[in-house]
């Protein structure tokens, strides 16, 4: 046998060694390794689930990709003007129940407006306001436990006893205007707590139990949702505010700001140094008897021993002016061996 045959047979036994030693590794592994997924799991993990077309994308790499997008910046100062409209509500629910109310605030978190709305628990009474200043609209929503606790504590309902809840039917008009009283002293407080950084004036616009006629935005837009708990002894529920980033927009700036009244970038030791040095700084002075417009034609055909003719006399007022802008005016005149101009009309604009 020649060395090549010899090669040859010592190649083709690594080969087998190499395929049996990679079936033993996958029968060791089991049957994890080896598992095909069917069309359902696939369309599961995809999120395209085809039986529950009209469900919301909640699961799957759909819904990864859908709550990606809302990735919105943060407002600080918000915090701040909602930590200041707890306080102001705590204080101003417990007078108007004569009872004692407890105000939390839960979280302030950024959502789509199509997908709040979505998720919202029914039934609820919705209230539109608006923000007078700002030109747009937010939303209250006071769920249903809420509604039946106030409604008991304004009507005298014993204390200790949880508040009755009659579903399945749409709520009375006593129930609506007792609540639009109630949302009527959350915006009294909401224009308070916003007075230090923005006045504005929220103003209830309307009640609504029916989330679609409560659409104030666009379904894809962004909004803010601030989250309340409300709490009577062993009563209460959750508010819950939307606020649109489009009606933040005309104080957005305010909010970036991380405390009241942040100015970024002043130096006011250095201000007060540079306006010092303002005051000291030499400039030209140029004095100016009369001007005469020219053609360019005029100008390039000009000779030695031409005369340019100007309708200045003696006694016409000389203009003072310091880098092209005209200061003041007065006349010419001698003053020992230097010409001197005494100031008599101040040519700045008042302002």
């Amino acid at each position: 046998m020649s060395d090549q045959d010899e090669e040859m047979e010592m190649a083709a036994a690594m080969a087998d060694m190499e395929d049996g030693e990679g079936d033993d590794s996958a029968e060791d592994i089991g049957g994890h390794s080896t598992r095909v997924l069917n069309q359902d799991e696939i369309d599961s993990l995809l999120g395209f689930d085809m039986e529950g077309e009209d469900s919301p994308d909640s699961s799957g790499i759909r819904a990864i990709i859908n709550s990606a997008l809302v990735n919105y910046e943060r407002l600080p100062m918000l915090e701040v003007v909602f930590d200041r409209l707890v306080r102001m509500m705590t204080t101003s629910l417990r007078n108007f129940t004569s009872d004692n109310v407890e105000v939390s605030l839960d979280n302030i978190t950024s959502i789509r407006f199509g997908d709040y709305l979505n998720s919202i628990p029914l039934p609820a009474i919705l209230s539109v306001f608006r923000a007078e200043e700002w030109d747009n609209f937010g939303l209250i929503m006071v769920e249903s436990s809420l509604i039946y606790s106030v409604v008991d504590v304004l009507l005298g309902g014993r204390r200790g006893t949880a508040a009755m809840r009659i579903e399945g039917r749409p709520y009375t008009t006593i129930e609506r205007n007792l609540v639009e009283r109630m949302i009527s002293v959350v915006l009294a407080d909401m224009t308070g707590a916003f007075e230090p950084l923005s006045p504005v004036t929220f103003r209830h616009e309307r009640i609504e139990t029916n989330p679609r006629f409560a659409t104030i935005a666009r379904p894809a837009n962004a909004a803010i949702l601030i989250k309340l708990r409300i709490d009577m002894e062993d009563r209460g529920g959750r508010l819950e505010m939307l606020l649109p980033y489009a009606t933040l927009e005309p104080v957005r700036e305010l909010l970036l700001q991380m405390f009241m009244g942040e100015k970024f970038g002043r130096d006011s030791i250095w201000e007060n140094h540079l306006a010092t040095e303002l005051w000291s700084t030499e400039v030209d002075i140029q004095a100016v008897l009369d001007e005469k417009k020219m053609s360019l034609n005029d100008v390039l055909n000009l000779k030695i021993g031409d005369t340019v003719m100007f309708n200045a006399s003696p006694d016409s007022p000389t203009t003072l002016r310091c880098g092209g802008i005209s200061m003041v005016s007065g006349k010419m005149g001698r003053s020992g061996q230097n010409i001197a101009v005494k100031v008599d009309k101040s040519l700045r604009p008042m302002g």
